[in-house]
């Protein structure tokens, strides 16, 4: 039995799909029963209930082999790290009271640092809480950036005609598609080789700055002089808390990681290589954009 939260994003349907089409059992958690309807008529289980509950999380985990956990981003949170950590805390204790063997988590690249990288801090916690399982083999997957973080330009292009956020335009990012972070813990769910508690990145098809992603993405959507703007931290945060979109509290934890990258220190952990490379590129990722930029 594989056991998937936060099953209905785009990591999590993808690995349900994934799994599912290679005839596994599937349990899929999610908060709500339509969004999960499409995954349990391809023969998931639907478990319906809230991630911060910990009698639910018990209760869903209960005959797991192997668990993938993902904490869901609240954005209007008042106290993002607190749910983090309440989140993370349930899925260890539901995986050691159950006796499950593997758990993936996914990660980021700057938790590493487990104090120094904002919103990413939540998820080196999780970690750490996972270090205490030693009956479980963990995987923690450490993504980089999402190219589908992207999608949220479209209202600064639209609006102000430029790319910018709080990270400095020139320093280079790995950067990655969630559907390639699904591809991975899917192979790696389906092996179930992973022993003791390992660490995997997953970086994208290369590194790339803010500057040449406004470049490439502005020559897709018909923008071939956009420009990319680092904004300070202080306008960075007015801007996300004035879209009406993200909290106070979760602002300033993005602007945490803004400050982990622009020091560098959220990204001298890794190493790039061919086994952490993945193929989708920002030139494909830039069509994807252009389509949703025409739509909006």
């Amino acid at each position: 039995m594989y056991i998937i939260t936060a099953a209905t994003g785009n990591i999590g349907k993808a690995l349900a799909t994934g799994l599912l089409a290679k005839g596994k059992k599937v349990r899929v958690i999610g908060r709500s029963a339509d969004k999960l309807k499409e995954l349990a008529e391809k023969g998931a289980e639907p478990f319906v209930g809230d991630v911060k509950d910990a009698a639910f999380i018990k209760d869903a985990f209960k005959y797991g082999t192997a668990v993938f956990c993902l904490i869901p981003p609240n954005p209007l949170s008042a106290d993002f790290r607190a749910e983090q950590d309440l989140i993370a805390r349930n899925y260890r204790d539901a995986v050691k009271s159950n006796h499950i063997r593997y758990a993936v988590l996914l990660s980021s690249i700057g938790a590493h640092l487990r104090n120094g990288a904002g919103v990413v801090d939540g998820l080196g916690a999780m970690e750490e809480f996972f270090k205490g399982l030693k009956e479980v083999n963990v995987l923690n997957l450490r993504p980089s950036y999402f190219l589908e973080n992207l999608y949220g330009q479209i209202g600064t292009i639209k609006a102000m005609g430029i790319m910018g956020s709080s990270v400095k335009g020139d320093i280079s990012l790995p950067i990655v598609a969630t559907r390639d972070i699904a591809a991975i813990a899917t192979k790696r769910l389906l092996e179930l080789a992973f022993r003791g508690n390992t660490i995997e990145y997953v970086l994208g098809s290369r590194d790339i700055s803010y500057d040449e992603i406004a470049s490439i993405v502005g020559k897709a959507i018909g923008k071939p002089d956009l420009r990319y703007v680092q904004f300070s931290y202080e306008d960075a945060k007015n801007a996300m808390v004035q879209s009406g979109f993200v909290s106070e509290n979760v602002a300033e934890l993005f602007n945490g990681l803004s400050k982990g990258m622009n020091n560098g220190t959220a990204l001298n952990a890794h190493h790039r290589t061919a086994e952490n490379t993945t193929l989708t590129s920002i030139e494909e990722f830039a069509q994807w954009f252009a389509n949703a930029y025409s739509q909006a």
